[in-house]
């Protein structure tokens, strides 16, 4: 059971990767005048960050139970995802900052996911342990 929840961190991991880089490339698309169909796949985007970040969440409780900086990171995670909805400001209006910070707690979830990916895929035995590499 274990093994099957560590697959869907991973796999959730994947997605909130992806789903970012895609949601990245359509609101500077949309910045740069694509139009609001760039906006209108921003927000798709975003419900597959969702459904990544839950997946790493609820992976995360089951898989590493016991493991408490690996459960509270996730659910840290969570809150933090959240969070980062809450920095969306007023886009129609001039000098809103506050939308940087929505930008840069993106590249920040982007990160947590990366690295919930990366700790999942070394213990599926998908990825060599640092420092493997190069050992005969």
């Amino acid at each position: 059971m274990k093994r099957t929840f560590t697959w869907v961190v991973f796999l959730g991991g994947l997605l909130v990767v992806a789903s970012v880089l895609w949601q990245a490339f359509a609101i500077a698309a949309y910045v740069r005048g694509a139009g609001n169909g760039a906006l209108d796949a921003h927000g798709v985007g975003s419900m597959f960050v969702h459904l990544g970040e839950l997946a790493i969440v609820i992976g995360a409780i089951v898989a590493y139970w016991g493991n408490w900086p690996m459960v509270g990171g996730a659910v840290g995670f969570l809150i933090l995802s959240v969070a980062q909805l809450g920095f969306l400001g007023d886009t129609e209006k001039e000098g809103s900052w506050i939308n940087g910070l929505h930008g840069f707690l993106a590249l920040i979830i982007l990160i947590v996911g990366l690295l919930y990916a990366q700790r999942a895929a070394r213990e599926l035995g998908l990825r060599q342990p640092s420092g493997a590499a190069g050992s005969a």
